[in-house]
């Protein structure tokens, strides 16, 4: 027994020293699970105090995207390419030329305009010419009638006096029928002279209204000149703004159609963000605020922009097919208000944005305007 007694005295103390180093080890556990608590509580302490002062008032939605509003370039004319002088992803300023189509056939076209216009001046000039011979011939036909009229009172006078001389038996009756007979002359000249008046006057405005309607052709080729020169003119396309040239479609010597898409243009000095809320969340959107905005395309870069605009219908509205919930099945969807969210200037220039981007956006409902309110209308009672 004793022997046996003294074999497990060293266990003994073995364990009494494993024991004694026992409590700093659960010591170190408490220590590190009050921290990782401590840290735990100061995370949501943190997380609820950046919610209630600042993250319930943040309205966010990631259906937004870079936009740009992209002007398609396209032909009003039918030809051949000439010259492409740009190509694909090409900066290109205002006014820049884009493309030049073959212009041979519009050329031609113009200058047989121009030598109609020239032609019609001609056939004016001459239809002048012929007024003036006219209005000439009316001068001289008035002329005619004035000697018509002094002929006419001579002889007026010549067979009165006669006739006078006659009732007293003092000129003889030939006398008289002279008289008579030139007064009768005279009076005939006189209406062949008025005749002629009325002749030329006619004539006058018979070459006068040609002058009108030579002038109305003249007018009608003038036109037909401009038509011809704005189509050759229209063989150069240029820029309509400053941008950068994407999705080319044409080579030189294609051939392209009127109205066809040959390039698309997009002005990357004015994009801006289209996002679409939820109607849930429009409450607290409005125009002036301020957003926050992460592009996942730059995600260590956070820009700060507003709210420029926000749109007047719902994105079904403008579908091109909008539902009709009028039917016997109906299933509540949550619809979405398209907003425009203008990008700072620092971040278009700083570059990297492209139109259709993804986008995340926070809006910051103590800023900006006052919502609009939605009242229902008033109704005024009968009578009143």
């Amino acid at each position: 027994m004793a022997r046996h007694d003294r074999t497990i005295s060293p266990l003994s103390e073995a364990q009494t020293d494993m024991a004694e180093v026992a409590p700093p080890k659960s010591k170190r556990k408490r220590v590190i699970f009050g921290l990782v608590a401590l840290a735990i509580i100061a995370a949501i302490v943190d997380f609820g105090h950046g919610y209630w002062t600042t993250g319930r008032f943040m309205v966010e939605t990631d259906d937004a995207y870079v936009t740009a509003d992209v002007t398609l370039i396209s032909s009003r004319l039918q030809g051949y390419v000439a010259e492409v002088p740009f190509g694909e992803n090409a900066i290109v300023q205002a006014g820049d030329v884009l493309v030049r189509l073959d212009d041979g056939d519009y050329t031609i076209a113009l200058e047989v305009a121009e030598g109609r216009v020239a032609s019609a001046g001609e056939t004016l000039n001459r239809i002048d010419a012929q007024i003036l011979a006219a209005q000439a011939g009316v001068a001289a036909a008035q002329a005619q009638h004035d000697m018509a009229i002094a002929q006419q009172r001579a002889a007026q006078s010549n067979a009165t006096r006669v006739q006078s001389l006659a009732s007293n038996n003092v000129a003889a009756q030939a006398q008289l029928d002279t008289a008579t007979e030139t007064l009768a002359t005279a009076t005939a000249t006189v209406a062949s002279a008025d005749a002629a008046i009325a002749s030329a006057n006619a004539q006058v405005g018979v070459l006068k209204a040609q002058r009108a309607e030579a002038v109305g052709t003249q007018h009608e080729l003038e036109l037909a000149v401009d038509q011809a020169q704005r189509n050759l003119d229209l063989t150069v396309l240029r820029a309509p703004a400053t941008g950068t040239l994407g999705n080319m479609t044409l080579e030189a010597g294609d051939l392209v159609t009127a109205g066809a898409r040959l390039a698309a243009l997009v002005p990357l000095e004015s994009l801006y963000i289209k996002a679409n809320f939820k109607e849930t969340q429009m409450a607290g959107i409005a125009v002036g605020a301020t957003v926050g905005i992460t592009i996942d395309a730059l995600p260590d870069a956070t820009f700060e922009g507003t709210v420029d605009s926000i749109a007047p219908a719902t994105g079904s509205v403008f579908s091109l097919l909008p539902a009709d919930n009028a039917t016997g099945n109906f299933t509540k969807v949550v619809q979405r208000v398209p907003v425009r969210i203008a990008i700072p200037q620092e971040a278009l220039d700083a570059g990297g944005l492209r139109a259709g981007l993804s986008v995340k956006v926070e809006v910051d409902s103590r800023t900006g305007g006052v919502p609009e309110a939605h009242e229902a209308p008033v109704v005024a009672a009968a009578g009143e």
